[in-house]
């Protein structure tokens, strides 16, 4: 079995990337035979030791592009990827190769589906976000700071002033749909997507073809067993973009009305504003991985006020996985891993007010020990494990290949397949 991967970048950069190739040196380890197409460097050194055929196209992405103007014109057609990816695919064995698709809107463009639908392979798409189906990815309308529930590229949504920046990047991304939609025809031809939270397939699905055949696959999480920690909780802490849609100005409120210490650990537009305004707040910034994990062993609890969908939030995973509670808002999907009242607590979202009351129960040392302690034990009792992900997707690649031509050998749970 050959899995040809195909991502925006070839080294981690973020959620995505980290899955793409995490799984695929997860996969190459059980013997599949793996290969990474990506336009962005660099490479991830584990790659070539693992035996895994990657080709970078050593484009830039919004982050690194000088000529703003060209990089624009890329990220609605990049037109050089959908040939090289067409190149690379024309080489593979349709026997026994199934294509995998990451992410394509930071670098790749919707140019794929081209070559994707010129190949002829089976192919399947994670929607780790959702530009699939909205123009702006996220169904946040940032100036009204609000989820958005306009139907995409509807009347309502085309007039709507919702990207993060400005209008003219919002019409830029709507002329990308637009070729996304009718010229790549990508919802078409991910005939079989892979969802990572149940909230995620509620909003996309009606915007799918009725065809479309969705695989529920967690992300596997990055974190190590410990023991629990033995001292009091410390306190509440905030991992990951300092940001308005993210809930970090309804923490701080929300802890200030609580009397409560907010502990931001992250950096993102709103930190100097925050810290300012909140001066009793505390500023971390960025730390290590296990750093990160460290603190979230001492903390009282995770406080996750997100008041956009997410796909799948794994810093609440992380928090449950290291003994702490989470309180998140309820109009993410973090609360699909949260038992109201027993491992955490959901709280309405956007209001500092019901967040605070939260904050105040959980000032009872007692309460946060014995939460903690479900949140931990209910984690641990199925743990999102690197070999948990792989045992689905080793299922779904089946299912997919199965549906295109008939059986084929995939490794099982557990088992492993000789590489070719």
């Amino acid at each position: 079995m050959h899995v040809a991967l195909v991502a925006d970048h070839a080294s981690i950069n973020g959620g995505q990337a980290k899955v793409a190739i995490e799984s695929a040196l997860g996969l190459a380890a059980r013997g599949v035979r793996v290969s990474l197409f990506a336009a962005v460097g660099p490479v991830d050194p584990r790659l070539a030791p693992a035996g895994i055929r990657v080709v970078c196209l050593g484009q830039d992405d919004i982050a690194t592009a000088r000529n703003k103007l060209a990089f624009a014109a890329q990220a609605i057609w990049n037109g050089a990827a959908s040939r090289a990816l067409a190149r690379e695919l024309a080489a593979c064995d349709p026997r026994d190769t199934v294509v995998h698709v990451h992410a394509f809107a930071k670098a790749l463009s919707p140019a794929i589906g081209t070559a994707l639908r010129a190949s002829g392979l089976p192919c399947l798409y994670t929607m780790h976000e959702f530009f699939l189906v909205c123009p702006t990815g996220g169904f946040y309308a940032y100036p009204e700071q609000k989820i958005c529930h306009r139907t995409p590229m509807s009347a309502s949504c085309i007039v709507a002033n919702c990207d993060a920046r400005s209008y003219p990047r919002k019409v830029a991304r709507m002329v990308r749909h637009v070729g996304l939609a009718q010229v790549a025809r990508l919802p078409e031809l991910f005939s079989h997507v892979v969802t990572i939270s149940d909230l995620q397939e509620r909003v996309v699905r009606p915007l799918m073809p009725s065809g479309t055949v969705f695989h529920r696959v967690d992300n596997p999480i990055a974190v190590a067993r410990a023991p629990l920690r033995s001292g009091p909780p410390g306190d509440f802490l905030f991992v990951g973009r300092i940001s308005t849609e993210k809930g970090a100005p309804i923490f701080a409120e929300a802890a200030r009305l609580a009397g409560a210490r907010a502990v931001f650990v992250g950096d993102g537009p709103e930190r100097a504003e925050l810290a300012s305004r909140y001066p009793e707040a505390v500023m971390l910034g960025w730390r290590a991985a296990d750093a990160v994990q460290n603190l979230m062993r001492q903390a009282r609890a995770l406080v996750f006020p997100s008041v956009w969908y997410e796909g799948q939030p794994l810093t609440v995973y992380e928090a449950l996985a290291c003994g702490a509670p989470v309180i998140v808002s309820d109009a993410c999907a973090g609360r699909e891993a949260v038992i109201d009242g027993e491992t955490g607590f959901w709280f309405r979202s956007g209001d500092p007010e019901a967040l605070a009351a939260h904050l105040r129960r959980l000032a009872d040392n007692g309460l946060a020990i014995r939460m903690g302690r479900a949140a931990y034990d209910r984690y641990w009792a199925a743990p999102l494990s690197l070999d948990a992900h792989l045992d689905r997707l080793a299922r779904v690649y089946e299912t997919v290949m199965r549906g295109a031509r008939g059986p084929v050998a995939v490794p099982a749970p557990g088992q492993t397949v000789a590489a070719r």
